[in-house]
Formats: structure tokens, C-alpha cells, sequence
């Protein structure tokens, strides 16, 4: 159920039985390098890398301001731009170069229109004094006016509201996933979750488990659902997606699907 290539003996996190209640031991981090760690939960079978915004910087990378001809794998992004990690930045249209919501990078807009979708991922403040990393809630606060403090800004759907409560409507269809958080501590928590999950159930889960998860952020499910690290020359974590109801129903795929759009981070 999962394509990674860093121990699951890293980190595991289960759920205990306490007398009558549920609870869970605090997870071993793997350290990777300075602020940079992952963790392997088992329920739900999860990969979580949290990295640390003060040491590492926040990029997107866009086939299309690029002017690429063809979407890399989130495994090239990683080898092509030098950078430590990138995971999915946002589901695209029918072009396979397009984000469905609003897209900037600087002065490369992929796309200029503001979508229905409540969560905005943004990096790269152009001034002092303002966070590195935040993920902001449309229904809660001036998210299109504080992305303009920042160079980047990624528009998707919202998995939980700023008061931490699940937004996500039960349904019975299920697909592997990847999705963007931010803890406590302003930390972000690059997910990737592998077994296939209605998208209700498994951020259930995940507030459930102990990553103090604040903002939480959907970027892509199924195949394409990819999230891969490089450190020290080694491809530390390779996670690729694959089930997904009505278009992928199987779990035997083990290859990254181009990503015309990743969220990268590199050493600062």
C-alpha cells in the first residue's frame, strides 16, 4: 500500500487501547536534516513530511510560466530545479497545464481567476515582519488581499476550516491523496496518503492524529497524488498514488504521472 522508500520502522503511530479510551503515543520524527523530518503513521497509513519554513523556502513551479513543453514527474521537478522536495500544488484542467483555481509565482500568473475554492496557499512574503509559510481560509479572512503580500499563491479546495472542523462532505467515492497542512507551529506538514480514503473519513484521521494540524489543504488524489524528497543524493521519500473511483480502480500503479504544477521547497 505504499511505494516510499524510508523505513516504515521510522515512525509509527497506533492507535492504543486505554481502559475505554482511545489514544496515541506521541510519533518518532525522522530526522532527514535540519527541520526536515517524516513520519509513517499506521492508522491511517499516512506519509507526513513536516518541514520547517525558517530553513527551507517555499516555491511554486509551473509548466506553463515555465514555458515547458511537457509537465515533468514530481521526481524531475526535484532533479531539474535542485530543489529538496515538491509535492502536487493543485488539481488543473483538461490543457494538463492549467490550475483550476488562482496560480502565481512573481510575475508568472497560470491563472488569473479566482475559483469558488477556500484555501489559498501562500510563500514568499515581500516584506518583513510576515510569515514565511501560510495557508489562508477565504471564508474567515482577506485571503485574496494578504496573497497580495505574498509572490506565491495556490488556490484549492479547503479540507478544514480555521476553526479546525472537517468541510469535507461524506461521499462514497475514494482515491489515494496528497494535501498541504500547517501545524501549530507554522510548520508544514506535506501529506501523502496512498490507500484509498473517502476524502471525509480520512481528514477525520488526521485531525485525529498528533500533528497539532491547523490549516489543511487539498491538492490532488488519485495516480497523479505524488510527494518526493531528496537529501544527501537520496531519494528519501518516493510516494506515488494510484486507486481512484471511476478512473484508476486499481492500486498497482508504483510510477509518478507527469505534475504540470508542484509546491517545491529548497534549503535557504
Amino acid at each position: 500500500m505504499r511505494s516510499g522508500v524510508v523505513s516504515s520502522s521510522a515512525c509509527v503511530s497506533l492507535l492504543l487501547l486505554a481502559g475505554p479510551l482511545m489514544a496515541f503515543p506521541q510519533p518518532s520524527w525522522q530526522s532527514l536534516s535540519p527541520g526536515l523530518e517524516v513520519c509513517r503513521f499506521a492508522n491511517p497509513p499516512v506519509v507526513v513530511v513536516r518541514v520547517d519554513p525558517a530553513r527551507y523556502e517555499f516555491r511554486l513551479l509551473s509548466a506553463k510560466t515555465l514555458g515547458l513543453k511537457t509537465a515533468p514527474t514530481a521526481a524531475e521537478w526535484v532533479e531539474r530545479h535542485a530543489v529538496v522536495g515538491a509535492i502536487n500544488a493543485s488539481m488543473f484542467r483538461a490543457d494538463h497545464l492549467t490550475s483550476v483555481g488562482y496560480m502565481r509565482d512573481g510575475q508568472g500568473v497560470n491563472n488569473p481567476a479566482w475559483s469558488k475554492d477556500k484555501a489559498v496557499f501562500v510563500s514568499q512574503p515581500r516584506g518583513p515582519g510576515l510569515p514565511p509559510v501560510r495557508i489562508l481560509d477565504r471564508s474567515c479572512e482577506d485571503a485574496i488581499g494578504i496573497a497580495r503580500n505574498y509572490r506565491v499563491a495556490v488556490q484549492d479546495i479547503r479540507m478544514i476550516d480555521c476553526r479546525r472542523r472537517n468541510v469535507w462532505a461524506p461521499e462514497p467515492r475514494k482515491w489515494s491523496t496528497a494535501c498541504v497542512g500547517l501545524d501549530g507551529k507554522g510548520r508544514v506538514l506535506l501529506i501523502h496518503a496512498r490507500a484509498p480514503y473517502a476524502t471525509h473519513d480520512l481528514v477525520d484521521a488526521l485531525l485525529r492524529l498528533p500533528l497539532d494540524l491547523e490549516r489543511l489543504m487539498y491538492v490532488e488524489g488519485g495516480p497523479e497524488a505524488s510527494l518526493y524528497v531528496k537529501v544527501g543524493g537520496r531519494a528519501v521519500v518516493s510516494e506515488t498514488g494510484s486507486f481512484e473511483t471511476g478512473f484508476f480502480e486499481t492500486d498497482d500503479n508504483r510510477a509518478f504521472w507527469p505534475l504540470p504544477n508542484v509546491i517545491a521547497f529548497a534549503t535557504r
